[in-house]
Parts: structure tokens; C-alpha cells; sequence
């Protein structure tokens, strides 16, 4: 009887510790396609600016994060993204096509590549 129970106590430790190791395993594997990209943006000219361009990339599917890396004549966004759901020059797009926060109508930012 007691070898009964040591013997299904390690088949069920087994079992757990190998479906942790191979849900870290794909979650490893998922996550190692994520790539960084420097873009480069002239016409940011306020904080506003920021957040509006950081919004319009991240709401990109395959985008996990868009932060300002410095800020100047030329903002330097830094983006953490999936090349096999989105490309650079969607990007791009997204950021060119953001409307400017002094006037809606506008599109001020350029990619400056």
C-alpha cells in the first residue's frame, strides 16, 4: 500500500512539473519573435505629441509597446513589435498618419529614416 501511494504522488508531480516545463517552453518560443525598432520623428513638438503617436502605434496589431526614447527636434520613438504580424512600414504609416493635437486635420509628423 505504500508503494501504491509513493507511486501515484511521483506520477502526479510528474505530470505537473511537465506541463510547467512545456507552458514556459512556448511561452519562451512566442515571445522571442518580438523585435525592437528605433523610428525617428520630426514635428513632435509637445508632450501631447507623445502620447498621441505612442496610442496611434501600439493600437497596431502585432505592436506591444511604443515609448519616446529622447525627445528633441527629432523624437526618437523605440517600438517592441512582431514582424510576422506587422511590418515597419506600417509603422511608419501609423505615425504619419496621426493627426497633430493643434489641429485635427493635420499630419505633421514625418519618419525620418
Amino acid at each position: 500500500m505504500k508503494y501504491i501511494l509513493s507511486f501515484c504522488l511521483f506520477v502526479a508531480v510528474s505530470c505537473f512539473t511537465s506541463t510547467t516545463v512545456m507552458a514556459q517552453t512556448a511561452a519562451t518560443s512566442a515571445t522571442s519573435s518580438i523585435q525592437s525598432l528605433t523610428v525617428k520623428v520630426t514635428g513632435v513638438g509637445c508632450n501631447t505629441d507623445v502620447k498621441t503617436i505612442g496610442a496611434a502605434v501600439e493600437q497596431l496589431d502585432g505592436v506591444s509597446s511604443c515609448s519616446a526614447a529622447k525627445r528633441g527636434a527629432v523624437t526618437r520613438f523605440v517600438v517592441q513589435y512582431d514582424p510576422q504580424v506587422v511590418c515597419e512600414d506600417d509603422i511608419f504609416q501609423a505615425v504619419e498618419n496621426t493627426p497633430g493635437c493643434k489641429n485635427p486635420n493635420d499630419r505633421p509628423y514625418r519618419v525620418k529614416i
